[in-house]
């Protein structure tokens, strides 16, 4: 419970793909599940952030479908209780996640409130930032729609502003909204930053879970029509809310902003004092790194000489510069970014020239994300491939055959258990197993770290969907 006594339901929107933050995010594995900041992935940050059970109710999670087990694995690591993850069949911005976890709090406590956030922010101030969060949560019980407002402290035209009005009677610190400018030119940020009484939208929202409905139903019906009839028609899916696609889809895609909180009259506003920085591009990790005495933030394989004020990445291959100045170089194992750090606001539009061109790096992690662990191609050619594999422990991929290949198992650390036709196998560091083309077969990790696994393929075709599935403990088909 609330120490204010009002329950406080946590809201974590996952939805996005982080497109400006190629090639380190990808569609497949976006921005929030990366620790681009600190040990803990942005989505974990958040909600560690929340998880005071005196204050906080059980976390809820509007996410991507793609990345469900992902999500659940990083928030049991961190010891989340009980979240409840709904999942998105399709983009459809903010504001449809936002009236879905309105109608899941509010079947919970009618007088619930919620407190939405986008999982890919940092803030750096956990103290001030509850301080701040109970100042909000006693404004909005009495019936306000709270936004959050941050000091600028420098002019970013990618972020949205708020302009603070008249000061509530009612609320000490608390303003209505004169008006909003949203992704404002550079000339225009500029003026705001310099002339004061300005402060950046953090995004963040605290509501009552009612009121929310009541005003998406009085200025955007057809979004909240559209999460009622996707609840209504939702399925469980193991321990997954899963929203029904076609109701879903038939809602219209809309930001918050645009649909409740830019139209409403019950909003306010208060100037947080926490900071807080929205990780929408390279610029701001750069912002926050910790920088060399050339004003380098340097992460990972990488190397500056002569090199002034830049951002420079590596997950793979030593990366260096030589005489070169605000630049933004991010490497992975299958792909490298080189940006003006002034431009790198555009990187979206390259993932989407690469997705035209179908390339599968503008979507695709070479380390592919799957509910027992992950794999990822090594080295490939005709008629053979080689993955390594990492099982999570007490995990097992799906019972299942393959027509077109046969494949080797070796193992590099860890135990595995074996599944080949009728008969099990145990399989040690340093020790191999053979699964002739077409078997049924399944790789299980019975220990308690992970298991590391190099597997060989050989046959005539080596695709994904090469696969016949007969036991699955993740209810994929």
């Amino acid at each position: 419970m609330s120490t204010r006594g009002s329950r406080i339901f946590p809201v974590l929107l996952s939805g996005g793909t982080g497109a400006r933050l190629w090639p380190a995010s990808r569609e497949s594995h976006p921005k929030q599940l990366l620790p681009l900041t600190e040990d803990l992935t942005l989505l974990q940050s958040a909600a560690a952030r929340v998880s005071d059970p005196a204050r906080f109710e059980p976390l809820i999670v509007v996410a991507n479908a793609e990345h469900r087990f992902t999500i659940a694995e990083q928030l049991r690591i961190i010891g989340a209780k009980d979240p409840l993850i709904a999942l998105e069949p399709c983009g459809r911005n903010t504001a449809a996640p936002t009236a879905v976890a309105a109608l899941l709090a509010r079947d919970l406590d009618p007088a619930a409130l919620i407190l939405v956030m986008p999982a890919d922010h940092v803030v750096r101030d956990t103290a001030k930032f509850l301080a701040s969060v109970d100042q909000a949560a006693a404004i909005a019980a009495r019936g306000a729609l709270v936004l959050f407002g941050v000091d600028p402290t420098s002019p970013i035209p990618d972020y949205g502003y708020i302009r603070p009005g008249a000061a509530l009677e009612t609320d000490a610190g608390a303003y209505r909204v004169e008006h909003f400018v949203e992704k404002p030119s550079p000339a225009v940020a500029e003026a705001m930053v310099k002339g004061g009484g300005h402060l950046w939208n953090s995004g963040l929202l605290l509501a009552p879970a009612q009121l929310v409905i009541d005003e998406l139903e009085r200025h955007e019906p057809a979004v909240l029509l559209a999460a009622k009839r996707s609840l209504a028609e939702a399925r469980r899916d193991l321990d997954f809310v899963r929203l029904d696609e076609a109701a879903f889809q038939a809602g219209p895609s809309i930001s918050l902003d645009h649909a409740l909180t830019e139209r409403t009259d019950r909003l306010a506003v208060i100037k947080a004092e926490f900071d807080w920085t929205d990780v929408g591009a390279w610029s701001a990790l750069w912002a926050l790194g910790e920088k060399t005495s050339a004003g380098n933030v340097l992460i990972g394989e990488a190397f500056a000489e002569a090199t002034t004020n830049s951002y420079v990445r590596s997950e793979g291959p030593l990366v260096a510069t030589l005489g070169v100045r605000d630049l933004i170089v991010v490497a992975t194992p299958d792909a490298v970014l080189v940006a003006d750090r002034g431009s790198e606001q555009d990187v979206g539009r390259i993932v989407e020239l690469l997705r035209a061109a179908g390339r599968e790096p503008a979507t695709q992690a070479r380390q592919v994300r799957r509910p027992w662990g992950w794999y990822e191609s090594v080295v490939s050619g005709a008629g053979f491939q080689v993955k390594r594999i990492t099982v999570a422990p007490g995990c097992k991929l799906s019972l299942q055959s393959h027509a077109h290949r046969a494949e080797h198992w070796v193992v590099v650390s860890g135990v595995a258990v074996a599944t080949i036709g009728d008969e099990e196998v145990v399989v040690r560091a340093n020790e191999s197993v053979f699964i002739p083309q077409g078997a049924r077969h399944r790789l299980a990790n019975p220990g308690d770290q992970p298991l590391s696994v190099i597997e060989v393929q050989s046959g005539d075709y080596l695709g994904e969907d090469d696969i016949v599935r007969f036991e699955d403990d993740y209810a994929r088909n």
